[in-house]
């Protein structure tokens, strides 16, 4: 055993999330009659919490009034609809078995707003998890390395003992920050060649090959 802690981005990494995302930022942008984003688009936007996902939807230019209504819109939006196309990613549920059944403790950290990821958990990963930290107001979100560093505090690791797994720049940029090993996938939302460009040590294409980095 080469960690003792696993410590799971969410969005493109446990569960595909975009086209629920993508939903709720359309509904939005339409109720202020924005143009619609694609899919390819929200991908491109996602990653560094919804607020953020929220100023690059909309129109360059737009006030921040106008963005605050959109944010409001889309957080309404996304509570009722988060999970009606968001499925985990094959292999993920037997990944997260076989690290229960070998000992390991694992954990959530994303920034995806606090609730909303203790819902998503809950709903497909109930049990699984023995920390679970979204975006909460008053904490630096990723890739501050404040949420990780929480984790760890409340599990009782040592950071050398624990890895983080992502699908992002973001994500490599956190456990960079945090002192801490990364292990990026490439299911997620970013190509191989994104990650590389981030600086990913460790890339891997499904989610059984976490077994033997752990």
């Amino acid at each position: 055993m080469k960690y003792r802690l696993a410590i799971f981005d969410l969005d493109g990494t446990l569960l595909d999330t975009l086209q629920d995302l993508a939903n709720s930022l359309n509904y939005a942008l339409k109720n202020a009659g924005f143009p619609q984003r694609s899919i390819d688009e929200v991908r491109r936007f996602v990653g560094n919490g919804i607020r953020k996902l929220i100023e690059r939807g909309v129109p360059a230019g737009t006030s921040e009034e106008e963005t605050e209504r959109v944010l409001a819109d889309f957080m309404e939006h996304y509570k009722a609809h988060c999970s009606d196309s968001t499925r985990p990613y094959d292999g993920i549920d037997e990944l997260l078995d076989a690290l229960k059944e070998g000992e390991y403790l694992t954990a959530v950290v994303s920034n995806k707003a606090d609730s909303a990821v203790k819902i998503l958990c809950e709903k497909y990963f109930s049990g699984k998890f023995d920390a679970v930290v979204g975006e909460r107001q008053g904490v630096r979100k990723k890739p501050a390395p404040d949420t990780v560093n929480s984790v760890l505090a409340q599990l009782g690791i040592d950071r050398e003992d624990a890895v983080y797994i992502g699908d992002s720049e973001v994500d490599v940029e956190t456990a960079r920050n945090a002192g801490m090993d990364c292990i990026s996938v490439e299911w997620g939302f970013r190509s191989r060649a994104e990650l590389v460009r981030a600086g990913a040590a460790k890339i891997i294409s499904r989610p059984s090959e976490i077994l033997g980095e752990v």
